[in-house]
């Protein structure tokens, strides 16, 4: 009996130490909020006060209805679930809230809590990141079809071009006939101008790996900036909002001041030369946690540097967001729709996404870059 017990007490597991309700609600990443009778907030995890930027204190001593827009879609899946007794999920919705800039895209999760008649458990999936993610690796796809798309073009089309514009010039040379002339430097012009655009197609077939090297990232947006205010941005205030102690970038100088300077131009561009209120906003932040799954392996790499550039234009129109980054789609009249394609193609190379958020008069770009592990030394150190 003894020894039979003895065994018994040999195999038995030490339970762990209980973890209360709220302290694992509080450890989830998504917003909760528990809703009752009235729509009043009856109680808000951690998360929940970061996405709405206040306290739950603050949080429950409100109603659904004053903290989201007028004719939310929230407030009408909680009522439902209230009204039915079942869980209800809605995917990309757009909650508006007078505590946001602007409306963020979320999944909603509803569901009744049976201990509790009347009250509802609401959870928030923001999506932004998700889709960020998501869409960059469509943006490199297109950028490698690109690629490929430049080697060919530069080798069947630059040099029939070549023997077009040499005969036009020939021609233009042995005729005196005025109108024959004005035909032969037509063609000669027009050859050059393809020959420009073949020219840019070409770096998207440039496959050869970055020479990396640790490189600051406020030095690349000083250089961007005073070329901006020498030219094409003299009449348009730029702001800086640096965070100082931003580690360096892994990279190339040289292709992430062509980054920023093109999307500072675009950013003056959509501003215009006739308003007096025009603004661009360089912002630089550290931001942990960002990950991104490598494809093909179990990698994860961090991505903690944000490098954003926003202006007061007139924003993106909606139907071209999803094809922002694709080759060949501009809104410019005399665009070629390459910029936006070399930018993402640049960023993906050196390991990091690019998103766009826009509506009028904020848009904004954000780089996700990862980090060195070199430190550069400060001015003057050798």
């Amino acid at each position: 009996m003894s020894g039979s017990a003895k065994r018994t007490g040999a195999h038995q597991k030490v339970a762990p130490p209980a973890i209360e309700g709220e302290a694992l609600l509080n450890a989830l990443p998504h917003p909760l909020l528990v809703i009752g009778a009235g729509l009043a907030i009856q109680y808000a995890n951690t998360a929940a006060e970061d996405f709405f930027g206040m306290s739950a204190g603050v949080l429950c001593r409100n109603s659904l209805t004053e903290m989201v827009a007028f004719g939310s879609p929230l407030v009408a899946l909680v009522e439902q679930v209230q009204r039915n007794g079942t869980t209800v999920n809605e995917y990309g919705v757009e909650l508006g809230s007078f505590r946001f800039d602007a409306p963020k895209l979320v999944d909603l999760y509803g569901g009744p809590v049976a201990e509790a008649p009347g009250r509802v458990l609401v959870m928030l999936q923001q999506r932004s990141m998700a889709q960020m993610i998501e869409r960059q690796l469509t943006h490199r796809g297109a950028a490698r079809s690109v690629s490929g798309l430049a080697a060919v073009l530069a080798h069947e089309i630059k040099n029939p071009l070549s023997g077009i514009r040499g005969a036009a010039q020939l021609l233009e040379s042995e005729r005196a006939n005025p109108d024959d002339r004005t035909l032969t430097q037509l063609i000669c012009v027009e050859s050059d101008r393809i020959c420009k655009l073949v020219d840019r197609m070409e770096i998207f077939g440039d496959e050869r790996p970055l020479q990396r090297e640790p490189v600051n990232i406020h030095d690349v947006l000083d250089h961007v900036k005073q070329i901006a205010r020498s030219g094409f941005a003299r009449e348009i205030k730029i702001v800086e909002n640096y965070d100082p102690s931003l580690p360096p970038v892994p990279g190339s100088r040289d292709k992430l001041v062509q980054v920023f300077l093109n999307l500072v131009k675009n950013a003056a561009e959509a501003i215009g030369e006739d308003r007096a209120d025009g603004q661009i906003t360089l912002t630089t932040s550290f931001r942990p946690g960002v990950r991104l799954s490598v494809p093909g392996s179990q990698a994860r790499v961090s991505l903690p540097l944000e490098i954003a550039v926003e202006d007061n234009g007139t924003g993106v129109p909606s139907d071209l967001m999803p094809h922002l980054f694709d080759p060949f789609v501009t809104t410019k009249p005399s665009g070629t729709g390459l910029g936006l394609a070399l930018v993402a193609k640049i960023v993906g190379d050196h390991g990091g996404i690019i998103e766009c958020d826009s509506r009028p008069r904020l848009t904004v770009f954000r780089a996700l870059m990862p980090m060195s592990e070199v430190e550069i030394a400060p001015s003057g150190e050798a």
